[in-house]
């Protein structure tokens, strides 16, 4: 099918003009904002865990905000076309143009969260098991904006009935692999965060992120068999390893040692258990 006459501005106020891609950003940190707000408010998620209160986590959202976007640009650059952009450095800041990495976005929200705990006298892996938790939001709606700029298309599906046809991407009809993105990455992977609060709560510090660590790099890899790499890159090997795949995989590792050290009581108030009964 054809792809549906989206304009990629939402609305203009005279020589301000308003993105659906500034739109999403926006309604992710919203929505992350509200569900870290209930996150804090519920005593009974934490146990003996240090708790932010309501008004930190408003600063705290200030801090994820400018770490997901500084580090998503730098990590855009750095990992997807630094070749273009040393020749044009100014052009980095250009990110009204597109151009964000969602790994280097991650490593900026890590950055921010540890040094936002540092400063409060939180734990910097729980301050990041609630960035877990809300992740998804943002990345539901940035993925339907990539879809609504008809950017980040899919690979050529000319047998599947539901492929488009993308105005920038020639006439083969490909796969919606945005939209593929925003249900496993954004909607499928926030009810298993939901569950994962529910059944384990906020009481093991890293257990939530190496969680959400895990389920984003296996629906990122499921998804990059859909996409159509970086024309800049292409694929590493053969017709199917992609940059996304290869940069979800220490992802992937980095989850399941942060669940391991959380099972473990290794994260927690006080360290690991042997060393609190040799403190005694």
């Amino acid at each position: 099918m054809s792809f549906p006459d989206i304009d990629p501005i939402a609305f203009s106020l005279g020589p301000l003009v308003i993105r659906w891609y500034a739109l999403a950003y926006l309604a992710g940190f919203l929505g992350g904002w509200l569900v870290a707000r209930r996150l804090a408010g519920a005593e009974s998620l934490w146990g003996k865990v240090p708790r932010p209160s309501k008004e930190q986590i408003d600063d705290f959202i200030v801090w994820i905000a400018l770490g997901v976007i500084l580090g998503g640009r730098l990590g855009y650059v750095l990992f997807y076309d630094l070749g273009a952009y040393l020749g044009r450095p100014h052009e980095i800041l250009f990110v009204w143009q597109g151009g964000m990495s969602f790994h280097g976005g991650l490593l900026g929200a890590v950055i921010a969260s540890f040094v936002f705990a540092r400063r409060n006298g939180l734990i910097g892996l729980s301050m990041l098991d609630i960035v877990a938790v809300t992740a998804p939001i943002g990345l539901f709606f940035g993925r339907i904006a990539n879809f609504i700029n008809g950017e980040l298309w899919g690979r050529p599906a000319p047998d599947f009935p539901f492929a488009v046809i993308f105005p920038f991407a020639g006439p083969v009809p490909r796969y919606p692999s945005q939209l593929f993105e925003a249900a496993t990455q954004g909607l499928v992977l926030f009810i298993v965060m939901l569950i994962a609060v529910a059944v384990l709560g906020m009481r093991r510090p890293g257990m939530l992120a190496g969680i959400f660590a895990i389920g984003y790099a296996v629906a990122r890899v499921f998804c990059e068999f859909f996409r159509e790499p970086d024309p800049q890159i292409g694929f590493l090997m053969g017709e199917w390893l992609t940059m996304g795949m290869l940069l979800s995989l220490p992802l992937a590792l980095v989850g399941i040692v942060a669940i391991i050290a959380a099972r473990r009581g290794l994260t927690g108030p006080g360290g690991p258990p042997s060393a609190k009964a040799g403190s005694a």
